[in-house]
């Protein structure tokens, strides 16, 4: 019961695009959560936005728990959906909470650019082995990323991939099942 009722009032609120000015409300909640003692709880609803401002807050949640020796739970309502899971995941699943009607999307990492290549056949090497670095890169992140959420639960390394493949949308109930989070609300 302790548990739920902190749930229901949460230090940090965020909603909206996971975007530069959702970072910057997650940074001004976080330092006046930090000044008091106890537990900091993060409520999330998204329809995701940027995996690297996704990984610059997961990257300030482990920070404050591993070197703040904080305890920091996420509390996801409505949808938590592609980068809102990678904020989702760098906290431990046993403390992820969802509300009931809550659902997640899981997808790999995606790119939107077009490009194209005219010069020296030199340069253009040069330009198209800088992209598959690009690309290799962020597979490695994907891949760190998935690792994490899934730490403690019965989803495997190839079922996340696979399914991240095309879209993987999960109920509240279905995460639970998965032990992809510690509770419902």
């Amino acid at each position: 019961m302790e548990r739920i009722a902190l749930l229901l009032n949460p230090h940090i609120r965020l909603f909206g695009t996971v975007d530069e000015e959702m970072l910057g409300r997650f940074f001004d909640q976080l330092a006046k959560a930090l000044e008091r003692d106890g537990p900091i709880v993060l409520e999330l609803t998204t329809q995701g936005g940027e995996a690297d401002i996704g990984r610059r807050m997961a990257l300030q949640i482990r920070l404050s728990r591993e070197h703040l020796k904080r305890e920091m739970i996420f509390f996801g309502t409505t949808t938590v959906y592609s980068a809102g899971v990678v904020v989702m995941a760098a906290f431990p699943n046993t403390h992820r909470y969802l509300a009931h009607d809550t659902a997640l999307l899981i997808h790999g990492r995606r790119i939107e650019k077009e490009e194209s290549q005219g010069g020296p056949l030199t340069a253009v090497l040069q330009m198209t082995k800088a992209k598959i670095a690009e690309l290799e890169k962020g597979i490695e992140l994907e891949r760190a990323g998935f690792a994490e959420l899934i730490a403690g639960s019965d989803v495997s390394e190839e079922e996340i991939r696979r399914c991240a493949e095309t879209n993987w949308y999960l109920t509240a109930e279905e995460a639970l099942r998965r032990k992809l989070v510690a509770g419902l609300v």
